[in-house]
Formats: structure tokens, sequence, C-alpha cells
């Protein structure tokens, strides 16, 4: 693509969207941010005038151009100085957003999780590879400083044989944030803290342990009033052989705790930690022999979300431009989705729930537990 800035449309201006304006603001030179659009046009003009903010302290410099305000994403689709459409909006609208904007011709980044059902997100997919156009995922967590550090040695085959891994997601979402929006904690339009918060987690150990072969897990909606889990605990076995641990919860008093990441292999141990899988905590291999080569790359966050969404932004427009696949593709965002609904199926049924899943949905899993937890 020649265009000397790609154009983007944010669709959805709620609890992220912030990140995804500091984001454009931080590569004017590669992106223009053309509309923010909300069904509460109060919050897409917040967003409009954050972005503004943000580039006018990072790029003074630079006259901006209109950032249109709009209500009904549709209108921006027509609209041929759009190239990418990005998508923050309630789960349950990710798809059908996504579809609509891949079928006009646009190129989609889409928060996660990319669907609730794994026939949308295969779907998705699909239209994205017989137009050519590219579809990303915002499981920016990839970009972390620990997390690639972690990859590096993983490629390199310093840890050597992996044995098992864990991701725990151990945050606070009380009752008020739940009620912020009617959807939150819905089968519709949600899912729980798996499907909400511990995806991020749940992609990372899934990018680190390859493909999974069957999981079982328990779940349960402790204090939390909403319709799905507010806890759940998974145990995996993978293709390799190895084994993994999934832990989610929003139940953490009082505030958010912690979200971890820890592999271990035959000649290696690494344990991330800090609030958003920001912190080395231990990097210890036989090739090395200490952690030492780990100092400096811990990241000081100031929000669970982290700081991945710059780095995000700037590869998916490389991708637009190259052609080349996005560091965090489609099959990646359906692989992901795929965990947590086994996840949901296992619970509900009380067994263990082979790969690959096959066509199952949030609606599914709400059918399941009425059905079988009677």
């Amino acid at each position: 693509m020649s265009r000397a800035r790609l154009g983007v449309a944010l669709v959805g201006c709620g609890r992220v969207a912030p990140n995804h304006a500091m984001a454009m603001a931080d590569h004017v030179h590669d992106l223009r941010l053309i509309a923010t659009c909300d069904l509460v046009q109060e919050k897409a003009e917040a967003i409009r005038s954050r972005y503004l903010q943000e580039l006018s302290k990072r790029s003074p410099e630079i006259t901006p151009e209109p950032v249109h305000v709009v209500q009904d994403y549709r209108s921006v689709l027509d609209n041929p100085a759009v190239d990418i459409v990005a998508i923050a909006t309630d789960s349950g609208s990710h798809a059908r957003i996504a579809i609509d904007a891949l079928e006009a011709g646009k190129h989609v980044l889409v928060e996660k999780p990319m669907a609730l059902d794994t026939r949308d997100a295969r779907r998705m997919k699909k239209i994205a590879e017989d137009r050519d156009l590219r579809l990303g995922l915002c499981h920016q967590n990839r970009f972390n400083p620990p997390v690639q550090l972690l990859r590096r040695k993983l490629e390199a085959g310093e840890l050597g044989k992996l044995l098992y891994g864990t991701i725990n997601v151990r945050w606070s979402r009380d009752d008020s944030y739940y009620a912020s929006d009617d959807w939150r904690g819905t089968y519709a339009h949600d899912g729980g803290c798996l499907m909400n918060q511990s995806i991020h987690g749940i992609d990372l150990l899934l990018w680190m342990l390859g493909e999974p072969t069957r999981v079982y897990a328990e779940t349960d909606t402790f204090l939390r009033s909403i319709e799905a889990e507010d806890t759940a605990v998974a145990v995996v076995r993978f293709r390799s052989g190895a084994m993994g641990i999934i832990e989610g919860t929003t139940c953490i008093y009082p505030t958010n705790l912690e979200e971890t990441l820890n592999i271990f292999g035959s000649t290696g141990t690494c344990c991330l930690g800090g609030i958003a899988i920001n912190k080395v905590e231990t990097l210890i291999t036989a090739q090395s022999n200490s952690d030492s080569k780990a100092d400096g790359v811990s990241q000081k966050v100031d929000s669970v979300y982290g700081k991945g969404h710059s780095p995000l932004y700037k590869d998916f427009a490389d991708a637009v431009r190259t052609g080349r696949q996005p560091y965090i593709d489609a099959e990646a965002g359906l692989k992901a989705v795929e965990m947590v609904l086994a996840i949901y199926k296992s619970a509900a049924l009380g067994e263990p729930v082979s790969f690959p899943l096959g066509d199952y949905s949030t609606l599914e899993a709400k059918e399941d537990y009425l059905r079988h937890r009677r």
C-alpha cells in the first residue's frame, strides 16, 4: 500500500480505547486517526480529544487533521480514507463488526477475544485470507520485553525439553465494574474472567508451549454478580507432552495482585511477574547459568494493559504496507478463543475435552452449564 499514512477508524471508545489512541499518536507518521465511533457519542468525543492531546504532546510540529465522531460504525466502511478498522467494542460484537469491515475491504485489528464462537472466528479468518486482507489481534503482551526475552530463549533451545508452564491472572473486578455496562459478565456478550481477563495469559501459554491436546477444568462464580465465571482453574496437556496450568480470577482482595507466566524446562527456568507480565523474576538456563542477562528488561507499567499497544500498532501498520501477516494473526486469536471455550465445555460437562474443539460458543457453554449442573 502506497498511501503515506494509513487511515484508521476506531470503533468502540470504552475502557481500553485510550491505549489505542495513544498508540496511534505514537506512530503519527505511519497512521492517521480518521474517526472515532461509539454508540455513546460522548465517549467517541472523549477519545478524539484524548488522541489530539496525545498527538500535540508527542508531535507538536504536526498540524492535526480533522477526526470525525460517528455513532454508527457502518458509516466508516464506505470511507476510502479508512484503511484499517480497529475494534474495541464489547466482545460480543467483535465478530459482526470485523466481518462487515473485512467484507468492505478494510484491514482489521480487533481487541481480544477475537469472537465468542469458533464458527465466527474461523469465518473472520477465511474472509481475510480470501480477500488478502490483514486481520490482527490485540494480544499486546506478546510485545512485553520480558516476554520477548523468554521467546528468544525458547527459540534458541536454552530451556531444553519443556516440562510445564503456568499462567496466573489474579486480578480484582468488583460489582461496580460489572454494573458499568450491561454486557459485562454475560455469555452473550462477554464471558467471565477467562474470556475477558485471562485470555492474554492463555495466548502466551499457548505461544510458548504449542498445540494443546486436551484440557480439564473447574469454574465457579464465587463473589461477583455475573452470569459467567469469576474464578477458573484448568490443567492442559500439550502435544509435546508438556503440561500447563491456567488460573484466573477477578476475586482478589482488595485490588489487582499479579499476572504471571512461568515456563519450566529441563535446562531452564523462567518466571515472569508483575501486574501484566512485565517483570523478569527468574531466568536461569544451563547456558547462562545466571539471570544476569535479564537485567534492564523488566518494564514499569501504569495498568494491567501494559505498554504493548504501541508496538502492536507499529507492527500492524507494517503488515498492511508489506502484505505480510501481522505478528499476532488470526490463527493466534482463534487458538486463544478455542482454549477458553474448551475450558468452559470441560467445566460444564465435568470431563476432559480434546482438541481440536470444533464448533462451540459461549452461548452453548451456558446451555451445557444449565443442562449438566441442575
